[in-house]
């Protein structure tokens, strides 16, 4: 019971901590969808050059995904399971959509692939390339944005736990 007890304000701190301290939870849009097991779209793991800077309004000019440092013609994977959604040009450059489980959907830019639309892809499997041109800001460049429906999410939320951590002082009971 005592212990109980313990674990129970323990967690308590913790929640007001990070709330304290800015943290928040994950979006209701990514805890809605399975996000463990996601991987990095490039290997090795990139430089993030730009990172998730959503608008205040969704018609509000914003960086709404992130930018990695890439090479020409370098492999883009799957970053999980999913279908292909979009495979083609977009105004002025290739575009790559997969569609994911949970409602979340990939675009990468500029990207090339040569799989049919519909085609299954599986986590980790070679989807396309990044294209040689043209760039996607200054140098090589590839922008990975992720929706869960019509909302972006912060692709590094579903890599990775970005709250702050919080360490407690551990009293033996």
């Amino acid at each position: 019971m005592a212990r109980t007890l313990m674990r129970v304000r323990l967690a308590v701190v913790l929640l007001v901590t990070v709330a304290l301290l800015g943290g928040s939870a994950p979006s209701p849009a990514v805890e809605a969808a399975p996000t463990r097991g996601w991987l990095w779209p490039l290997e090795p793991r990139p430089a993030v050059v730009r990172t998730f800077d959503p608008p205040a309004q969704p018609w509000l000019s914003g960086h709404r995904g992130i930018d990695l440092d890439a090479a020409p013609l370098q492999t883009v994977l799957a970053p999980q399971d999913g279908r292909i959604a979009f495979a083609g040009w977009v105004v002025d450059r290739p575009v790559l959509t997969v569609d994911h489980p949970g409602g979340l959907r990939s675009s990468f830019e500029p990207a090339e692939t040569e799989l049919a639309v519909g085609a299954p892809v599986a986590r980790g499997q070679t989807i396309g390339r990044v294209a040689a041109s043209p760039a996607h800001g200054e140098g090589v460049l590839l922008h990975w944005g992720v929706r869960h429906s019509d909302d972006y999410v912060n692709p590094l939320k579903l890599l990775a736990d970005t709250r702050p951590s919080v360490l407690l002082p551990w009293r033996d009971p």
